[in-house]
């Protein structure tokens, strides 16, 4: 696990600028112009390298937690699905598995996701003061002005991404692992 969530916060962090350049486009909608390339050198000269890490902290907690969730809730799903006899160690034992521990990561992180998503889209302004100073602040202020609920915006989908990408990739990797000698 350990080694899960360390992969996890380094790739993150090292692929953030991706990461801030793909919700800025996502934000613009219909008023985005200009290349990949050209919006990722605008964010470079307006924000500095600053503005290519914004919200790196979120994003390297959100990869930590997902990372610290799925694998226990995998596991212990799976040993309590063997052990109440209820399903052996099968395809199917792994599926239900999977699905669960999707479901226990978006629950989790889904809260820093959406700080970590606002935190990305806001531009630094000369004179402008941030909407949020980190993750805890970010949640405690959307949970008050906004309410709980607010806190998971976007959940089906995360949801909807984090399942069957569970699923699919870990009984894939199982199945690969059987055929290896």
């Amino acid at each position: 696990m350990i080694c899960g969530v360390v992969s996890g916060v380094i790739s993150s962090t090292i692929a953030n600028p991706t990461d801030v350049l793909k919700i800025r486009m996502q934000a613009q909608g219909n008023l985005f112009q200009g290349s990949m390339i050209g919006s990722f050198i605008d964010i470079y000269q307006q924000e500095g390298t600053r503005g290519l890490w914004r919200g790196v902290v979120p994003t390297a907690q959100r990869a930590a937690i997902v990372v610290g969730v799925e694998l226990p809730v995998y596991d212990i799903t799976k040993k309590h699905l063997i052990l109440s006899g209820m399903m052996g160690d099968t395809i199917l034992t792994h599926f239900v598995s999977r699905f669960m521990c999707g479901l226990a990561g978006a629950l989790a992180s889904n809260p820093v996701d959406v700080v970590r998503t606002r935190m990305m889209s806001q531009r630094a302004i000369v004179g402008h003061v941030d909407l949020y100073k980190g993750t805890v602040d970010g949640i405690l202020k959307m949970w008050k002005h906004e309410g709980f609920f607010a806190l998971y915006k976007g959940f089906w989908p995360n949801w909807l991404r984090l399942g069957p990408w569970n699923i699919t990739f870990f009984i894939t990797y199982k199945q690969l692992k059987r055929l290896q000698i």
